[in-house]
Order: structure tokens, then sequence, then C-alpha cells
């Protein structure tokens, strides 16, 4: 969710609530700085893990949405990757938080190898900009610190969080490793900025971003609400795309890799738009298949769809 604001348009100030779960998330914090990186890992999987069983934390929603995305698994099947996507998700927290105490080398040296890194170094050597793409998928927040940790400079578009105090401290983490935080009302002014200064925007392309307008497409067969800001400003300035994931590796370890993805200007820019739009989201998906338990089932991705959709197409978390 974006960061709650007043009527008048000014950012709300932390509520007790707030509060008491920021402090929560420090003491927790705090006492995972005595751990090594795998044991803290292995405990948030364990913490993750709760919510699917006994707390039942949108469980509904995450198997419904499996089932949905892979019609041809069986139910225990369909169970076992929800149950594993709840302790990825809980050890790519606990991972997220403790970022802000690793060195660049150290985060250099969290993966076991990069795949089509090239693709990264001939957009930039061009010095129009890069944008990149990704998902919620595997660990993303440290993919970009990868990005920075290599001296790419990078503005992550990122929407704000309803506690004012989580947000800051995550903004606060992600400027610490390197990259510059771009909140998603801000992201049609700064982006061409950005891009025209030669630097990397990154967008995370499954869910919507506040202030860009978005467009239907399908991911696994269902009609999805996309983000087209990155297609548009692809178009718009020539800008190269490339997707990135980094997926975590059964050692811990991740694997981060890139590809360009395909953007062609016909002159129609309506369509040209739409058919990005649904070639990253056709890469993303391709990737989901690889490692389904390392996504954010978590999210409602097809909440919102167009009118007339056909009942069998429709939000499966309904």
């Amino acid at each position: 969710m974006s960061a709650a604001s007043s009527e008048q348009g000014k950012p709300k100030g932390p509520t007790l609530s707030d509060r008491l779960q920021y402090a929560a998330l420090r003491g927790v914090i705090g006492a995972l700085d005595t751990m090594s990186w795998e044991r803290a890992g292995r405990l948030g999987e364990r913490i993750g893990a709760l919510g699917y069983s006994p707390l039942g934390i949108r469980r509904h929603v995450v198997v419904r949405q499996i089932a949905a995305a892979f019609p041809g698994l069986s139910a225990d099947e369909v169970e076992q990757i929800a149950r594993a996507s709840y302790a990825h998700l809980g050890r790519t927290t606990i991972e997220t938080a403790l970022l802000p105490r690793f060195s660049r080398e150290q985060i250099l040296d969290l993966f076991a190898r990069v795949e089509n890194w090239s693709a990264v170094e001939r957009a930039m050597e061009a010095k129009k900009g890069l944008i990149l793409v990704t998902g919620h998928l595997g660990n993303w927040e440290l993919g970009g610190a990868y990005l920075a940790a290599r001296g790419v400079g990078l503005d992550v578009v990122a929407r704000g969080m309803a506690n004012p105090l989580f947000d800051g401290y995550l903004t606060r983490t992600r400027q610490r490793i390197g990259m510059s935080v771009v909140h998603d009302a801000d992201a049609v002014r700064r982006t061409p900025r950005s891009l025209r200064a030669g630097r990397a925007v990154a967008f995370v392309s499954d869910q919507g971003v506040l202030g860009l307008a978005s467009t239907f497409v399908p991911f696994f067969g269902m009609p999805a609400k996309t983000p087209r800001g990155p297609a548009v400003f692809a178009l718009r300035l020539g800008v190269p795309v490339v997707f990135g994931c980094a997926l975590r590796q059964p050692d811990g370890r991740y694997v981060l890799s890139f590809e360009r993805v395909t953007v062609q200007d016909t002159g129609n820019r309506e369509e040209d738009v739409d058919a990005v739009v649904a070639e990253y989201t056709k890469t993303l998906e391709r990737w989901v298949r690889r490692a389904p338990e390392q996504y954010f089932w978590h999210h409602r991705r097809w909440r919102r769809q167009p009118p007339g959709t056909p009942d069998e197409l429709r939000d499966p978390s309904r």
C-alpha cells in the first residue's frame, strides 16, 4: 500500500500502533545482528511459515492464485508451493532487514554467479540510461543491492508503506547500500531526468504505481493490471529495457540473471506500449514458472480486471 496521507495531502505522522510495530521490528533486527546470515535466514523461514499455519494470513489468496496459475497441479502440490512461499517471504524479509550491515564486498559474495551481466553493461555504455524491470520474485531488494555494489547508478521506484516508520527504515536501507529511492508519486517527474543523466531506473512491474497508467495484459493466462510506465519511458526516450531477477539457490546464495526485453517502435505508440508491457510480463511469468515458491503470491495479482472478463479468467482469490 502507499503511505497514508491526510485529507490535506500531507503525510500523516506515525500512530501508536506504527511505533509499537516498528519497535518490535528493531528489536528483532537487533537480535538478528548477533546471528550469521544463514542462521538468521533459517529463522526467517520458520517465522514466515507461521503465516501459512497456524496463522493462515491470506492463505486462501495464496492457495487460490497458485492453483489458478498452475491448473495441472494437485492440491498437495499447490499446498507445498504455498507453504514454501511463506517460508521464502519470511527469509527474504529478514535478509532485507540485515542488508545495512553488509559491505559492498559482502553483498557481492552473496551471489554464486551472475548471468548475462553484459546486457546491463551494453545498455549503460550507450549513455542513454537503462530501465530495469523485475517482479516480486526471489529477493528483489538484494538484486538492487548487487547493482549498486557494482557501481551502477540506480534509482528504485518504490511504493510507500502504510507504516511511515517502516517506510523510512527501508528507504534508509536502500540509500545506505547505494540506491536512490523515488517514491511512486514522483516517478513521472524524476524518471526522465534520471535516464537522461545515464542512470538506471528500476521498476517492480507486477504491482500498480501511483501516478503511472496501467494496462491489462495476460499473466498466467488471466488479464492483470500492469504498470505501463517502463514501456512509456522506453519508447518516448529510446531507452533499453532489461529484465532481472535474483533467485535463491539451495545453498542460500543467489543467481542474478538478466535478459533484454524487446522494444519495437512502429509508430503506433499505444499498441507499442501495450506490446512492451506484455513482453516484460511474459518474461516475468517465465521466471516465476522456474521458481514458483519464490513468488509473492500474497498480493492479489488479478484483483483489478477489465469489464467483461469471462468467469473462468476472473480473479481466482475473489
